[in-house]
């Protein structure tokens, strides 16, 4: 009955063999569907990428081709007495010049013709073929059109034939003369582009009402083919796309054609052609026809393998399927009869006819098969990781415990106040430093309020607890002193607690509070005499000095006040620019602002006033600064001052023509000896004086515009061995008709009107030009810096940027500052000096001896060079005096390990005496003038010096 039952139902695997069988049919099918589909998608995109490429190649193929006309006919336009023939129209002198270029155009470069036309656009001279027939050339426009560009063009123009043509103007004495035009066809790019791209070329040009009957024009296309790669092969496949497909001009995307058993692409690539005389320029196209045949076979092929091997694979798993089922679904119906005795507590006879598991491979009748004889070793299993949890949980808590220790350990020791407070701003814990800056016990905190305690200035701890973030508040620690504490609030969770909390961190911020405050007040102020600076009066100023507002501006400068640095000292200057300061406060009071701008110089801005008012003032500082007298040593200096007065916007509607004129008024207070103060007119001669330096003012800042320095250079002899190996550089101004002006007539007036810095920098990066060109000669360059320029604060940054992109050797290059400028404000310049230094620089100080306390600053400051002033060199013979200082100043810049240059040596008499001190190099007249940085430097390199 069993046999007869199990004969009637299908078995399982069975099922599972049909199921399979309908599921693997269906994936072979879908396989070889996607599998063809691919090799469809990888083929195209593969023709794809080739036409990308065979784009580019024809584009860069006819650039190439276009590049090397124009470098042609360059070359042609270059040659000598071309443009002499075409200024005199002479085309015999024209053809001249071509002949003994044509063969090698030709034969080498392939031209086909070169023909020269004249400023009007008629044709000179030719070579090559005559222009006949159905070939065109460009037109006069494009002639002219190219002499007035002044650039060279290029053209490609297609009727009977394709031609590339290139024109480049003929320069004559400055100007364009004539244009010098050759062509070429396209015979040598097509076969290129054949051999780049692997395809057969046509060249195709859209000529309505052609010849029907001729063999190469294509009817259907109103189209002539002008070139063809094997033509034979290739004419009846356009004769058949011609027929079948759209014309060229309306493909955007290749098309395939099926002749004779063969599969073709044509690719079609557009070229820009030009109208000529008005008419409509004709669609020219590169055709590109690959034979594809090979490529759709392949595909085919493959995808008709792929289905035969599905297909086997299909019968493969359907008998290895049937092979695999077999074995297990015998012991299943083992596992079926047997299973049923456990109900009758025969364990040890089930587990007898258990097989064991296979060694390999296990599968769920194996599972099912250990379930009961593992259900034993389960239970024991259990007990055993219970034992284990709890090991780990009692390492947990060992953990815990440390990370307990650990953080009561960072609340007690970390140098910031920790605070958790509740909903209701009730403290619920701190730590030991927030007891040690309040002063309070932990259980006198605990349970009062944070903000009553912590920040009393803040009563929104509502507010606080529901946003938390950052604050800043005032605390007054246990001293009772206020302390400026920054809060950040972050929100806790309930944690178990019932209700969350928060955890405030406090950061005593006192100190740095303070030196901020500091900084500002330094950054507005000058420290020496705590009036305001310069940058803040420069402010001050553009706040002022507005439309419809006027007022008035006082320059001082310290009259001698060089001599209190040298007889007493930089710190009796100090002392007295602080009385100074002190004495100008008293005077002006909160009527006006007061700024010392530097050095010796001072400035007062009286806002709302009038010339009246401003001469009482600076009548009044006046006679304060002569109360002033300074005792040093015995010594007595006085405080004297000249004032300039400027109003504005009588005297300059912007605050650095105020200044400039206010300057300009001082200096012409210090000419009159009467009175100490003046007041700028405009009926005076004072206002010849100010036009006369506002031309010069415009007519410097036209020529940093235009660039109308000239550099000279100076020689500086090495005085052991008579070698020039050391220039210094000098500037001159150029007139229009050439003519060199001397520094002195601009230099003061650069200085006053602050274009000196941009002078500086413009020297600087020529120098550094003329460097690069001395590369290897082993020659260096001094250049002078001003004093205002050591203030310049990007000034390490120019020249750094100047020293890279020259590419010169930082090594050569010597920055020369005077003493005066150098001491004035030591800390500033021996700042920039190092700077200058760091980047390989040489430093040397000018004008030495006549400045400052020379010595005492002679080993702080960072300099390699001493220049000696002249006014010590010139009258040595003569002057004991001035032998014993220059002796003294070689003596000590020798101890110091500086060299020593003296300056105006005008005769030869100097020599010896200069060798006897120990000298090392010399300047002036009687060993060279200054010349053209040029001229010198074409000497240079002509005697191979």
């Amino acid at each position: 009955m069993a046999r007869s039952g199990n004969s009637r139902r299908l078995s399982l695997k069975w099922r599972a063999l049909a199921l399979t069988s309908l599921v693997l049919l269906g994936l072979a099918l879908l396989i070889t569907w996607n599998s063809n589909r691919s090799l469809t998608e990888q083929f195209q995109h593969s023709r794809q990428m080739m036409h990308e490429r065979q784009q580019q190649e024809i584009e860069l193929a006819m650039q190439r081709s276009a590049d090397a006309l124009k470098q042609l006919a360059s070359v042609v336009a270059a040659s000598g007495n071309l443009g002499s023939a075409l200024q005199a129209d002479d085309a015999v002198s024209a053809d001249r010049v071509l002949a003994p270029q044509w063969p090698t155009l030709q034969l080498d470069a392939g031209i086909d013709d070169v023909t020269v036309f004249d400023a009007s656009g008629e044709r000179l001279a030719h070579h090559g073929q005559l222009q006949a027939g159905g070939t065109v050339m460009p037109d006069r426009a494009w002639i002219r059109a190219t002499m007035q560009n002044e650039r060279p063009r290029t053209v490609l123009l297609c009727r009977q034939e394709c031609r590339q043509y290139a024109a480049v103007p003929v320069l004559g004495e400055g100007s364009n003369v004539g244009v010098v035009m050759v062509s070429r066809s396209l015979a040598d790019v097509t076969r290129y582009i054949q051999l780049s791209t692997g395809s057969e070329i046509a060249l195709l040009v859209e000529q309505h009402g052609g010849a029907p009957g001729a063999a190469r024009f294509l009817a259907d296309w109103q189209t002539s083919l002008l070139a063809v790669t094997h033509e034979r092969k290739v004419l009846p496949v356009l004769q058949a796309a011609c027929q079948e497909l759209d014309p060229v001009a309306h493909w955007q995307q290749p098309k395939r054609l099926a002749f004779r058993g063969r599969h073709y692409e044509l690719t079609a690539v557009p070229l820009e052609d030009r109208a000529v005389d008005g008419a409509v320029p004709n669609s020219t196209h590169f055709l590109l026809i690959s034979d594809i045949t090979d490529q759709l076979v392949r595909i085919n092929r493959t995808t008709g393998m792929v289905l035969l091997i599905a297909l086997a694979g299909w019968l493969t798993a359907e008998m290895l399927l049937l092979c695999i089922l077999w074995q297990p679904m015998a012991r299943l119906r083992q596992l079926s009869r047997i299973l049923p005795r456990l109900a009758r507590g025969e364990f040890s006879m089930v587990r007898r006819h258990i097989s064991p598991p296979a060694r390999w491979f296990h599968d769920e009748i194996d599972v099912l098969a250990g379930t009961a004889r593992d259900l034993t070793d389960q239970l024991e299993t259990l007990e055993g990781e219970v034992q284990s949890r709890g090991q780990q949980l009692e390492l947990r808590v060992r953990e815990l415990a440390f990370e307990r220790d650990f953080v009561s350990g960072l609340l007690d020791t970390a140098q910031v106040l920790i605070v958790t407070h509740d909903r209701h701003d009730r403290i619920t814990l701190v730590n030991r430093y927030c007891c040690m800056m309040t002063g309070l016990a932990e259980d006198q905190l605990l349970g009062r309020g944070f903000t009553e305690v912590m920040m009393p200035e803040l009563r929104q701890g509502e507010r606080l607890f529901e946003h938390g973030g950052q604050q800043e508040g005032v605390m007054y620690a246990a001293d009772g002193q206020p302390r400026t504490i920054v809060w950040y609030h972050t929100p806790l969770g309930a944690h178990g607690r019932g209700e969350p909390e928060m955890i405030s961190v406090g950061l005593d911020i006192t100190e740095r509070k303070l030196a901020e405050q500091r900084l500002t007040w330094l950054a507005h102020r000058d420290p020496l005499t705590e009036l305001y600076n310069r940058r803040f009066f420069e402010d001050a100023m553009s706040r002022a000095v507005v439309h419809g507002a006027h007022g008035a501006v006082l320059y001082l400068d310290l009259d001698r006040f060089k001599e209190v640095n040298e007889l007493g000292g930089h710190q009796a200057g100090d002392q007295l620019l602080r009385l100074v300061a002190r004495a100008i406060m008293e005077e002006v009071g909160q009527g006006g602002i007061i700024a010392r701008l530097g050095g010796d110089e001072f400035a007062v801005l009286l806002e709302e006033a009038d010339g009246d008012r401003a001469c009482r003032m600076a009548e009044t500082l006046a006679l304060a600064l002569d109360q002033i007298v300074l005792t040093v040593e015995e010594r007595h200096h006085r405080a004297m001052a000249s004032i300039g007065i400027a109003l504005y916007p009588l005297h300059g509607e912007s605050p650095n023509q105020l200044m400039a004129n206010a300057d300009f008024a001082m200096y012409k207070a210090k000419e009159d000896g009467a009175q100490r103060w003046h007041l700028l007119s405009t009926v005076q001669p004072d206002r010849d004086e100010l036009q006369e330096r506002v031309y010069w003012v415009e007519r410097l800042r036209s020529a940093l515009i235009e660039d109308r320095f000239e550099l000279m250079l100076q020689p500086i002899v090495k005085l052991a061995d008579g070698s020039i190996q050391h220039y210094e550089t000098l500037v001159r101004l150029r007139e229009d008709n050439g003519e060199l002006i001397a520094p002195a007539s601009f230099i003061p007036v650069a200085e006053r009107s602050g274009q000196i810095v941009a002078l500086d920098r413009w020297v600087l990066s020529h120098a550094l030009q003329l460097l690069s060109r001395l590369a290897g000669e082993g020659v260096s360059l001094a250049l002078n810096l001003s004093g205002q320029s050591l203030h310049d604060a990007g000034l390490k940054d120019f020249l750094a940027g100047e020293l890279e992109r020259s590419g010169a050797d930082p090594r050569r290059l010597i920055i020369e500052v005077t003493e005066t400028a150098a001491v004035t404000d030591f800390a500033t310049a021996r700042g920039v000096l190092e700077g200058i230094r760091a980047l390989g620089c040489g430093i040397a100080l000018d004008d030495f001896g006549v400045g400052f306390s020379s010595f005492h600053y002679l080993g702080q400051l960072p300099a390699d060079y001493i220049k000696i002033d002249g006014s010590f060199i010139r009258s040595l013979p003569e002057s004991e005096e001035n032998r014993l200082i220059v002796r003294a100043i070689a003596d000590i810049a020798r101890g110091f390990g500086k060299r020593t240059i003296a300056e105006f040596v005008d005769r030869e008499a100097l020599l010896p005496i200069l060798t006897s001190y120990g000298i090392d190099y010399v300047q002036g007249y009687y060993l060279g003038r200054p010349e053209r940085a040029a001229r010198i430097l074409d000497g240079r390199f002509e005697s191979g010096q």
